[in-house]
């Protein structure tokens, strides 16, 4: 016989006993641990804010840091599943999707002008034609290196075999631009603009005028289906971090200047600066993706780079924005 009285169960308990507090309704015991990868260059640097915001521990959220050089690693990381999210262009997400089913959960930011062909100074080089026979060292694999591979070099009239590409990681090029052992770089920055700081390099072109280059955060879709709340709340927070970037850009550039400091960058304001504005931080996700993206899809499948064009409606995940904006 009921006596009118509702009773509460203990996880009832709980989340009223959270909400009374102030404390995220959902606990960390609710919300699995993020496997979070991202770049150490300046691509990378908006998930690093994120991870130093805060914001994810305020929303009871965990997460462990995988930092690689660039966004590609990334993608493989995902692809064999040590890794759960993580962020790159086009190019490798398309990739990624071919190799391991990878999805997009957002666009963080747009990069075009962030990648650049950059010449040794001393060589006095103007164009890309002029590459011919010269020495390029290019993070083979990932997304600007396709692109210079598949649709730069192409359009200057540079075929594979009329220069020689030296495989190299990102933040190892300006290095080697000083020593003389490559005479170009396809880099991105901060590395471009330390390049033209110390007087070693010369940006003959930026990647704008060719591809504006969003920077996807993707997932796997193994955590996504089984931790869609976890998404969601992770979602949440690049909203809140979207207010930072917008309305405290000094809290946001000190935070980043400091890990490229702490990594022994000897880099001033001023040219962090520069390479910082050329980074479009504008977290969402746009309803345009798709013709963008068939357009890489389609160089990819020509290059035998992918084995087939991505269906989009299980490739882009835009309801888990949705769900997260409420």
């Amino acid at each position: 016989m009921s006596n009118g009285r509702v009773e509460l169960t203990r996880r009832q308990w709980l989340v009223a006993s959270a909400l009374a507090l102030g404390l995220p309704a959902q606990g960390a015991w609710a919300l699995e641990t993020i496997r979070q990868g991202f770049q150490t260059n300046i691509w990378g640097m908006p998930t690093y804010y994120l991870l130093k915001s805060g914001l994810l521990e305020k929303r009871g959220l965990k997460f462990e840091e995988f930092a690689v050089p660039s966004g590609n690693l990334t993608m493989q990381q995902m692809v064999a599943r040590q890794v759960d999210l993580g962020t790159y262009a086009a190019q490798s997400f398309i990739i990624g999707h071919d190799k391991g089913g990878l999805v997009v959960i957002a666009q963080i930011e747009q990069v075009g002008r962030t990648a650049q062909v950059v010449t040794r100074k001393d060589l006095n080089l103007s164009q890309v034609s002029e590459l011919k026979g010269r020495k390029v060292a290019n993070q083979t694999g990932s997304s600007v290196g396709n692109i210079f591979t598949d649709v730069i070099a192409p359009a200057a009239g540079l075929k594979k075999g009329d220069f020689q590409e030296v495989r190299m990681d990102v933040n190892n090029m300006v290095a080697a631009m000083a020593a003389k052992t490559v005479d170009a770089m396809v880099n991105v920055e901060p590395y471009n603009e330390i390049a033209v700081a110390e007087g070693i390099g010369t940006s003959i072109m930026d990647y704008s005028k060719v591809d504006k280059m969003p920077v996807f955060m993707a997932a796997t879709p193994d955590f996504v289906d089984k931790n869609p709340d976890t998404v969601v709340a992770y979602l949440k927070c690049w909203q809140e971090a979207a207010r930072d970037f917008k309305d405290n850009p000094g809290k946001v550039a000190d935070v980043i200047y400091a890990f490229f400091t702490s990594k022994g960058y000897a880099m001033s304001r001023e040219t962090f600066a520069k390479a910082l504005a050329k980074v479009e931080v504008d977290p969402g996700f746009p309803s345009d993706l798709v013709p963008g993206l068939q357009k890489d899809a389609e160089v990819l499948l020509r290059e035998k780079k992918i084995s087939a064009i991505p269906d989009w409606n299980k490739a882009l995940r835009p309801d888990l924005w949705a769900k997260a904006r409420g």
